[in-house]
């Protein structure tokens, strides 16, 4: 899988978690909606790999974590969101909601509609969200 696919599904993952918020979906929207920040994640990372070069083998291995507090470790991006997040408190208290998102989540059965919007808000903000931040170094 290349960085322009994972930058791809990230797009999709958010255009399937409108549907399904519209539709009152509000578990599948949750899941998809922290899938996308972990696309979005991976994206940054994938540029750590480069062409005729062995990367580094706990980068790899970690790549395939769902863990998007581990994820933004690996991109070496912690610093900048630290930074950034010092400078805008939303954006710190945005990627805390992001941060209650795990890969189970997707066999939850308890999301609500506030908890579903409160995550695609964390997400999309245009001012703080997680994937505009993201795609600035993706």
């Amino acid at each position: 899988m290349d960085r322009g696919k994972l930058q791809q599904l990230a797009g999709l993952r958010l255009k399937d978690a409108e549907v399904l918020l519209a539709a009152g979906q509000w578990d599948a929207a949750y899941y998809l909606l922290g899938y996308c920040v972990e696309c979005a994640l991976k994206a940054c990372i994938a540029q750590q790999f480069l062409l005729h070069t062995v990367p580094d083998k706990n980068v790899v291995n970690k790549f395939y974590s769902h863990r998007l507090d581990e994820l933004l470790v690996i991109s070496n991006l912690k610093g900048q969101f630290d930074a950034d997040a010092h400078r805008d408190p939303d954006l710190k208290r945005r990627w805390g909601n992001v941060l209650d998102w795990s890969e189970t989540s997707r066999y939850d059965i308890k999301q609500t509609e506030l908890s579903a919007r409160e995550l695609q808000d964390a997400v999309t903000n245009p001012v703080s969200g997680i994937l505009p931040w993201l795609m600035k170094y993706w």
